[in-house]
C-alpha cells in the first residue's frame, strides 16, 4: 500500500488565500471540493485551504501526515466515484493560534470560511454576543491580557486574528459562514463584531467598514467516515488513507456578499451568486433539513436508523409530503424550481449507500426546529390556516424526546425540564416558539399527534 501525500502522488501545493474554522467532514467535501473544481489551471492551483479545527486537534494530525490530501468518494447507488482532494494545503489544530492569526494577517488571504454550528457563534436569540458564555469569558480575557493561550470561540480567533490584519494594514477580507442556519452572514457579523466591540470599539469600528460578511446556503449530505470507507478507498485507489470522506452526488451552494479581497471562480465550478439569498435558504431549510428533521423523529420513534429506511415508510413519506406541501405555500418566488427539488429530494433521500444517520441529523432539534418547521407552521396560523405537515414534525420532536432517554442538544437542560413538566407538550412546544404555544389550534393539533406517536 503506498502512502498518500504530495510527493508519491506528485500534487503541487497552491498558496493558501483561504482560511476555515471547523475542519469536518462537510468542509472537506463542499468548500474544498468547490474551490478545487474552480481552479482554471489544476497543474498550478492558485487558491488553498489552511484549516482548523474547531475545538480539538480532531483529524488534523492525520491530514498533516498526508500533506493534506485525502479522497473525496462520491457515492451513488451506481457506485463509488474517487477523487483525490489536493486545495486543502495546511491542516490545523484549534490551539495553533499563532499560526491563524500569521494567516489572517498576510494581505494574501482572501476568505475566511467557517463550520462551526450554530452553538459555535455565542449569541442570544436577540442576536448580540452572550457574553456570560465561559469561552467568551475566556476569550476575551486572555485577549485583554495578551496571553498566547489558545482561543476557544471562533469569534474570538476571528477577532484576534482581524486585529493583526488591521495592525499590518493588509485590507480588508470576507468572513463566511457556511453553517445551516438561517441568515449566517448577519449570524457571523453579530458574533464578530459583538466580541469586537466588548474587546476593542476602535477594532470593531474597523471591521464594521473593512470585512463583509457574505450569506450562503450551503447543501450536500456527508455521512461520518468508517472503517468500511477507509477499507474502500484503500482498495480502490492503492493509496493508505486515514481520513476520506464519502458524500452523495449532489452539491449546492449558493452565495450572496461581497469580497474585498478577491475569491476563487466558484461560478466555474457551479456556485450560485444571488441578489437575495432568503428564498433559497427558506428552500433548503424548509423542504430538505425540515424533511430531515422528521424523518429523523419519526423515523426513530419506528425503530429506523437511516434516511433512506425513513424514507421507505410510506406513512412518514406520506407525512413528508404535507410537510413540502405546507411549505411551498411560502416559497413563490420565481426560480425556486420546487417541484424539481423536492424529486431532487427524494432521490437523494432513498440513495442505500448513503447511510445518514437519523440519530446524527436529530441531535439540537430544540434549535433546529426553530428554523425549520416552526416558521411554517406559523406563517399558515398568520393565514388562519392550520396544514397539518409542520405541526405532525414539531410533534414528532416532542415525541421523541419524551421517549428517549438522554436529549442530545446544547438546550438539554431546558428541555429536560419542559418534559419533567406537568404538561410536557405544552412545556415543550413554548421552549420552541411561546407564541405557538399560546395558539389552542395549534398546541391541540400536535397534542394529538403526539399522542398517536406515543401510543
Amino acid at each position: 500500500m503506498t502512502a498518500l501525500n504530495r510527493t508519491t502522488v506528485h500534487a503541487p501545493a497552491a498558496p493558501v488565500r483561504l482560511v476555515h474554522v471547523g475542519l469536518g467532514a462537510f468542509h472537506r467535501a463542499h468548500q474544498v471540493f468547490y474551490t478545487q473544481k474552480a481552479e482554471a489551471d489544476p497543474a498550478n492551483p492558485q487558491w488553498g485551504y489552511a484549516s482548523f479545527s474547531g475545538q480539538t486537534a480532531g483529524i488534523t494530525p492525520d491530514l498533516t501526515a498526508q500533506d493534506g490530501l485525502y479522497t473525496l468518494v462520491t457515492r451513488s447507488g451506481e457506485g463509488d466515484s474517487p477523487e483525490l482532494m489536493t486545495a486543502l494545503v495546511e491542516a490545523r489544530p484549534a490551539s495553533d493560534i499563532g499560526r491563524f492569526v500569521e494567516l489572517l494577517a498576510d494581505p494574501q488571504v482572501a476568505v475566511v470560511t467557517l463550520t462551526v454550528t450554530e452553538a459555535g457563534y455565542h449569541l442570544r436569540e436577540d442576536l448580540t454576543l452572550n457574553e456570560e458564555s465561559p469561552d467568551i469569558i475566556a476569550d476575551l480575557a486572555a485577549l485583554r491580557a495578551g496571553e498566547p493561550t489558545p482561543l476557544k470561540s471562533a469569534a474570538g480567533r476571528i477577532v484576534a486574528g482581524l486585529r493583526a490584519r488591521r495592525d499590518a494594514q493588509a485590507g480588508g477580507l470576507a468572513v463566511m459562514s457556511c453553517d445551516n442556519i438561517a441568515a449566517n452572514g448577519d449570524t457571523t457579523r453579530a458574533a464578530v463584531l459583538g466580541f469586537a466591540t466588548a474587546l476593542d470599539p476602535d477594532l470593531a469600528g474597523w471591521i464594521a467598514d473593512n470585512v463583509t460578511f457574505p450569506s450562503t446556503s450551503i447543501d450536500r449530505i456527508t455521512p461520518a467516515t468508517t472503517e468500511e470507507l477507509v477499507a474502500d478507498v484503500a482498495r480502490q485507489t492503492g493509496y493508505e488513507d486515514a481520513v476520506p470522506v464519502v458524500t452523495e452526488p449532489f452539491s449546492s451552494w449558493v452565495i450572496q456578499g461581497e469580497f474585498p479581497a478577491g475569491r476563487p471562480a466558484w461560478e466555474n465550478a457551479g456556485v450560485e451568486f444571488v441578489a437575495d439569498i432568503d428564498p433559497f435558504e427558506r428552500r433548503k431549510l424548509w423542504l430538505l433539513n425540515g424533511a430531515h428533521s422528521l424523518l429523523a423523529y419519526a423515523g426513530q420513534l419506528k425503530g429506523y436508523e437511516t434516511v433512506d429506511e425513513a424514507i421507505g415508510d410510506m406513512e412518514i413519506r406520506d407525512r413528508v409530503e404535507h410537510l413540502w406541501e405546507d411549505a411551498a405555500e411560502y416559497l413563490k418566488t420565481p426560480g425556486l424550481g420546487i417541484s424539481d427539488y423536492k424529486k431532487e429530494l427524494v432521490k437523494r433521500f432513498q440513495n442505500p449507500r448513503i447511510r445518514h444517520s437519523l440519530a446524527q441529523i436529530g441531535i439540537d432539534g430544540g434549535t433546529k426546529q426553530r428554523m425549520r418547521a416552526v416558521p411554517i407552521l406559523k406563517a399558515q396560523r398568520a393565514d388562519n390556516a392550520m396544514g397539518h405537515g409542520a405541526a405532525y414534525s414539531i410533534a414528532a420532536w416532542i415525541a421523541y424526546l419524551l421517549e428517549t432517554d438522554t436529549i442530545a442538544d446544547t438546550r438539554a437542560e431546558v428541555l429536560d425540564r419542559a418534559r419533567r413538566s406537568e404538561d410536557p407538550v405544552a412545556a415543550l412546544l413554548a421552549a420552541l416558539d411561546e407564541e405557538l404555544a399560546a395558539d389552542t389550534y395549534a398546541l391541540a393539533l400536535i397534542r394529538t399527534f403526539v399522542s398517536a406517536l406515543t401510543h
